[in-house]
């Protein structure tokens, strides 16, 4: 079953077709990886599934229901988070203050936040487990500022997993890490969307990577859809292996 779908989504810049016509559909359960070279239009695209940008045309359903006109904050409350390429934290919160914030904002409670966290036994014990699940036990106290790169990874994703999303979009969880890291990393970040019934999409250049952790794959190009399919139907893709895997 699709738990989203586009239809024809489009999204210009001037002349280039960052988003060109895109008919996309995501199975529920699932990790689905987009991948294809720079420029391929796949930041643009969840940044429209997102609300970070607005389409040109087309349309995005989730669940069934048309939510192309929705806010960020609506897309949230519907169940549809993300996480960020480059962390998106502030470098003087603890890493529970990071998860705290996030559950008190799914819960209404953002303005009085800090004042309550101190007391909310409920919200500081769920703030630590969803710190444990995403390999951060221990870390609460440490400040954003003081975490290793992996680290501010994962955090930033356990901010966004904390809002208790169905649907949860991942730009590039492990740019910017060792590559002794990176399998780590995604081993965290899979394990937890897994364990806690989440879909999730994962823009992702490493192909190792990709083709370990995913269930399935999107191929972009041009602003398109160049191919479909399962790790075994993509990697044995000519027109895929051809432009972005090399002969290898």
């Amino acid at each position: 079953m699709s738990l989203l779908r586009t239809v024809d989504l489009r999204k210009h810049f001037g002349e280039t077709r960052a988003v060109d016509g895109v008919d996309l559909a995501v199975t529920e359960g699932e990790v689905t990886a987009l991948v294809g070279p720079n420029g391929a239009g796949k930041t643009s695209l969840v940044n429209l599934l997102s609300a970070y940008l607005t389409p040109d045309a087309g349309s995005i359903l989730f669940r069934d229901r048309d939510v192309t006109d929705m806010s960020v904050s609506e897309r949230i409350r519907v169940g549809i988070a993300r996480s960020f390429q480059i962390a998106n934290l502030f470098d003087d919160l603890s890493a529970h203050d990071h998860v705290a914030l996030s559950i008190f904002s799914r819960d209404g409670r953002t303005f009085r936040c800090f004042s309550v966290a101190e007391l909310d036994d409920d919200v500081n014990g769920e703030a630590e487990a969803v710190l444990g699940q995403f390999g951060l036990g221990g870390k609460g106290h440490v400040l954003a500022r003081a975490l290793a790169q992996g680290e501010r990874k994962l955090l930033d994703v356990a901010v966004a997993y904390a809002l208790r999303p169905i649907f949860i979009f991942l730009d590039e969880p492990t740019s910017g890490v060792s590559t002794r890291d990176k399998a780590r990393i995604m081993e965290t970040i899979t394990s937890a969307v897994r364990e806690g019934g989440v879909t999730a999409a994962v823009i992702e250049h490493d192909m190792d990577i990709v083709f370990q952790y995913a269930d399935h794959i999107v191929v972009m190009a041009d602003g398109r859809i160049l191919a479909d399919g399962t790790p075994d139907e993509i990697r044995g893709n000519k027109d895929v292996e051809s432009v972005f895997l090399g002969s290898t």
